[in-house]
């Protein structure tokens, strides 16, 4: 069977993912459009060949080279639908930049997405995590996903309802590689009440009057404040959060602040949310480096690759983290990025 021309050989995936890790594709694709998907998709599996949609590659930890075919989403693509009022609904292309789609969005004058600003990748990886920062979350906006559905070989449109979401938890996540998804609609509105509970927030704007601000005036707070914790991945290679802030009993958390007054969390109906970076910073590991990997040194959630690591090296190094923490607090940390292949991610 003759080959189709947009496939590649043996390409480098090492731009292609955040944290810089050495890794490469045996099969490589750019993905542009609906069909283009579909006929790439019908060559792998007449081929037999494992198959790993790509977006910008900020959650994604590489251990190995990918012995089957890499789609690169590049469907692209904004438009407006049911403009009505102060609503209306933002389609986005599955490869478009989520950061500078959601300044597209602030700059029009909806709100819905200020918060999740400089959050890096591409729109289709959004909904997969559930992305979410300052108190908002994708889920507050989305109304569908569009993907091709492999499993049945037909396109589907898949209500927020259906997409099973959760603290950065999704069906996409339980069912992986199942849904392909090209397209998003998030229902914004110039009118809505803008989130700025959270402190960095409250203190970024402490002392200005915040009622005539507009989605911009937040979308740029976040960058700043983004900017001032963590480090940019061109200047230093990183996945962003490497670990969940882990959710525990209502019992446990009151057992850990009794023993740690100073434990930050926030509190639910039953359980507690506790923030990892305070965790791993107790464990001393804010600012670590070895040779290769380490932890950033102003936020404690981030590995960096600094000097030419691979995935094996950062999953190492979390590893050690994430066994300090159970030690000491008795709390699993769960990570964040996927890794390829699944089968060296930790604890397997």
């Amino acid at each position: 069977m003759s080959l189709p021309p947009a496939l590649e050989e043996h390409v480098s995936l090492a731009a292609m993912n955040s944290l810089a890790v050495p890794a490469s594709a045996r099969w490589f694709a750019e993905v542009t459009s609906g069909q283009e998907l579909e006929s790439l998709l019908e060559v792998a599996e007449q081929r037999d060949l494992a198959t790993l949609i790509l977006g910008g590659g900020s959650n994604l930890v590489f251990a190995g080279d990918f012995d089957g075919l890499v789609l690169h989403m590049g469907i692209t693509g904004r438009c407006w639908e049911h403009v009505d009022g102060d609503s209306a609904i933002l389609v986005l292309g599955a490869g478009e930049n989520w950061h500078e789609s959601v300044l597209y969005a602030a700059s029009a004058g909806y709100r819905g997405i200020e918060n999740l600003a400089l959050i890096p990748g591409t729109v289709g990886a959004a909904p997969v995590q559930n992305i979410g920062a300052y108190g908002v979350e994708l889920k507050d906006t989305l109304v569908s996903v569009t993907a091709l559905d492999r499993k049945t070989g037909e396109w589907v449109v898949l209500a927020n309802e259906d997409c099973g979401f959760g603290y950065r938890d999704s069906l996409f996540k339980h069912q992986p590689g199942r849904y392909v998804i090209t397209e998003l609609r998030l229902r914004l509105c110039r009118s809505r009440e803008l989130t700025l509970g959270y402190a960095d927030l409250a203190n970024y704007f402490d002392g200005a009057g915040t009622s005539n601000l507009k989605a911009l005036d937040v979308a740029q707070a976040v960058m700043a404040v983004r900017r001032r914790k963590l480090p940019d991945p061109e200047q230093i290679p990183n996945a962003g959060s490497f670990f969940k802030n882990p959710i525990v009993d209502r019992k446990v958390w009151g057992e850990l602040k009794l023993a740690y007054p100073d434990m930050p969390g926030y509190p639910g109906n039953g359980t507690a949310k506790l923030a990892a970076a305070w965790l791993i910073d107790q464990c001393g590991w804010k600012g670590f480096r070895n040779d290769r990997v380490g932890v950033h040194n102003r936020q404690a959630l981030v590995l960096i690759n600094h000097s030419g690591g691979s995935g094996s090296d950062v999953l190492a190094l979390a590893e050690r983290i994430r066994q300090d923490v159970l030690a000491r607090f008795g709390v699993a940390l769960e990570m964040e990025p996927g890794v390829i292949p699944p089968d060296r991610a930790l604890g397997r």
